[in-house]
């Protein structure tokens, strides 16, 4: 994985500054401040990740599709789980990005590089994954539509 520049770990700081709150080291004081923290994840990872949204624009379709093609719900469902596991993979990949970037800050180091990639090859894994599990429940059930089409 090549190095960010300087350049661009900067704007990324500076992006990240702007989700900044006081006192992060303390447990939330109530669920729904959990919950507002673990939005606020995710939209950080929308808003500043394109994977993440190149994620979500690709699980959105996967799930229209099962939709229109009328899957089974549990099959749905499956899908649904795969896009959630990718989805949370993205957000890991980001978090750990970051903790790294915060401990190297903008110098190399072999170990840095190593977690960094590790957890891109985890959402790689996953997304292949996901990939699979969609063309099993998807393709099937588009072809039969498609065959029907020209048929009729």
């Amino acid at each position: 994985m090549p190095q960010d520049s300087p350049v661009q770990t900067v704007n990324e700081s500076k992006k990240a500054l702007k989700y900044h709150r006081e006192l992060s080291w303390k447990i939330a004081s109530s669920l729904a401040t959990s919950f507002k923290y673990a939005w606020a994840g995710i939209t950080y990872a929308f808003e500043t990740q394109r994977n993440f949204r190149i994620h979500t624009a690709i699980g959105t379709l996967a799930i229209g599709l099962a939709l229109f093609l009328q899957l089974q719900p549990v099959e749905i469902s499956v899908i649904g789980v795969t896009i959630g596991v990718v989805l949370a993979m993205e957000l890991l990949n980001t978090a750990i990005e970051s903790v790294v970037d915060l401990t190297v800050g903008q110098s190399y180091h072999e170990l840095a590089k190593i977690a960094k990639d590790c957890a891109a090859g985890a959402v790689m894994v996953s997304a292949m994954a996901a990939a699979i599990v969609a063309a099993a429940l998807l393709l099937p059930a588009l072809w039969t539509v498609i065959q029907h089409a020209i048929a009729h």
